[in-house]
């Protein structure tokens, strides 16, 4: 299944056609996107008897976030291999685990200001969680998963490093730095689900490209992880990490301007447009 946020409505969407929820279930389920996750199980097997190629003709530019509002966004950081390398620093024995404030969330097209001249990107896959959990065990992580979608940890190095010890949460959290989507897709949809091509390119220049298979913490174990402390909400987000190719890795240094193109791709889920002013 593949869900979305039509300018402020559920859908179901099925290739170029989306079927509107709140209408199709008779008012069974609600318009508002993020309220469907408290209700997942019920949801999934309402959808399961629709025929979302029914639904209308939609224009993909009207895509908005498709977890608008999550309780809480996590993120993780250092969790490719290859990234922490590019930084120089050791593989952690442990996630790193840091939040992104969730008024930082937007939409798969979205215009983002920048904050100061050394914004950089990290195209990452994004776990949306269905299920109420705490002390999940790893074999049952998956369960807990109500999808998973495309999002970009946008972040403002100047701030994260102006101090020592660094801080993560802020320089990740303005308007706009936790971009999402285009649509929330369930793990039976992909091929491998912990296997999925990543990768994102600034204009037509490729900056990432890599695999979710090289992950050091993978899905299920950051979601057993987190809950040992954490009671994972429905709607809930994780950010999984991102791997190399970053702006501040580079020599000499890359950052985003204002005018450039930011687009972000993941096997199976599709790709989201960013643009910087």
């Amino acid at each position: 299944m593949r869900i979305g946020n039509l300018a402020g409505r559920l859908v179901v969407v099925s290739g170029d056609r989306a079927l509107d929820v709140e209408r199709a279930s008779g008012g069974q389920f609600d318009s508002q996107p993020q309220a469907i996750f408290d209700r997942w199980a019920e949801f999934t097997e309402w959808a399961a008897g629709q025929d979302a190629a029914s639904g209308d003709p939609f224009d993909p530019q009207q895509l908005e976030a498709p977890v608008p509002r999550p309780p809480q966004v996590f993120g993780i950081g250092l969790n490719y291999r290859d990234h922490a390398a590019e930084a120089n620093l050791d593989i952690p024995s442990e996630p790193m685990v840091f939040t992104k404030f969730p008024t930082s969330v937007t939409g798969p097209h979205a215009e983002v200001a920048l904050s100061s001249d050394r914004v950089d990107w990290e195209v990452e896959l994004v776990v949306v969680i269905g299920r109420t959990g705490h002390r999940i065990p790893q074999e049952q992580a998956w369960d807990h998963v109500a999808g998973l979608t495309i999002g970009q940890d946008i972040s403002d190095r100047r701030v994260q490093f102006r101090e020592k010890p660094p801080q993560f949460s802020l320089g990740k959290s303005y308007p706009g730095y936790s971009p999402i989507g285009p649509i929330v897709v369930t793990a039976d949809e992909l091929p491998d689900r912990d296997r999925l091509a990543i990768g994102c390119r600034l204009g037509e220049e490729s900056v990432q490209d890599g695999t979710t298979a090289d992950l050091i913490f993978p899905v299920a174990e950051i979601i057993a992880k987190l809950s040992e402390v954490v009671t994972l909400l429905p709607g809930d987000i994780i950010f999984t990490g991102t791997p190399a190719g970053v702006g501040s890795t580079r020599e000499p240094r890359r950052y985003l301007q204002p005018g450039e193109v930011l687009t972000s791709t993941i096997e199976g889920i599709g790709q989201m447009r960013t643009s910087f002013v």
